[in-house]
């Protein structure tokens, strides 16, 4: 049978790797730096979004910054004296990722929108089966999971949502052209994100209702800016 009348399909082409990590969030980049550490190259992490730094990626919303003190949100191989604040804001955590990866070379093995689709793991051969959502396969001794759990939105079922004529998003989509000058605006929930936005949109919004089903105990955030001389001191101790 010639080629033109073969019905034959090309074999498929999975990749073969000793381990697999998914999402190049700080769990997925640490367990990558770990690996290099160790002497392993053989792996790839599998990243949905366009970019590293998991929810310091995906969540650009006003006022965001670390819940806990910045000195304290560091590895502890790559202790960062330099933060700005006690609470530093998102772009310079996400720099910080990104010297992470920088730094310990492993951004050649980060795959960017690349969103695992399934996983399953054959008994048989010991290997883990995986496949993204552009239909690429990888085959994996190991499988290491970084998914974090700030990345997804959950949108409710509101009554009326499908006719209310403004703008409407979730906080983990906060679209960069928004601009709340003015704007009579509402923030459904109470939780760490509205903590964080609501005070912010508020300076500039005509009025700011919030929405919520349980109160939050809250206290004020004792942040400021950290001065040159402290940290000289982080850096030395």
């Amino acid at each position: 049978m010639s080629d033109e009348q073969s019905t034959d399909k090309p074999s498929e082409t999975i990749e073969e790797l000793e381990v697999a990590i998914i999402g190049a969030g700080f769990a997925g980049i640490c367990m990558a730096i770990k690996l290099r550490e160790a002497g392993l190259d053989d792996f790839a992490i599998f990243e949905k979004s366009d970019g590293i730094g998991g929810t310091w990626h995906d969540h650009t919303y006003p006022g965001l910054v670390c819940d806990v003190p910045s000195i304290l949100y560091s590895f502890s191989f790559e202790l960062n004296p330099n933060w700005s604040h006690i609470f530093s804001p998102q772009p310079e955590i996400k720099a910080y990722a990104q010297s992470c990866v920088d730094k310990h070379g492993i951004g050649p093995f980060i795959r960017n929108n690349a969103e695992v689709h399934s996983a399953r793991f054959d008994e048989g051969t010991a290997r883990w089966h995986i496949e993204l959502a552009d239909g690429r396969k990888v085959c994996a001794h190991v499988m290491v999971s970084g998914i974090g759990g700030l990345n997804w939105s959950s949108t409710p079922e509101i009554d009326g949502q499908d006719v209310f004529q403004g703008e409407q998003f979730h906080t983990a989509r906060w679209p960069a052209s928004f601009d709340p000058v003015g704007k009579r605006i509402a923030v459904v929930g109470s939780a760490a994100s509205a903590i964080q936005i609501t005070p912010e949109i508020a300076k500039t919004a005509e009025q700011v209702y919030v929405f919520q089903r349980t109160p939050n105990w809250i206290f004020p955030r004792p942040d400021h800016e950290h001065p040159p001389w402290l940290k000289q001191l982080f850096g030395r101790m």
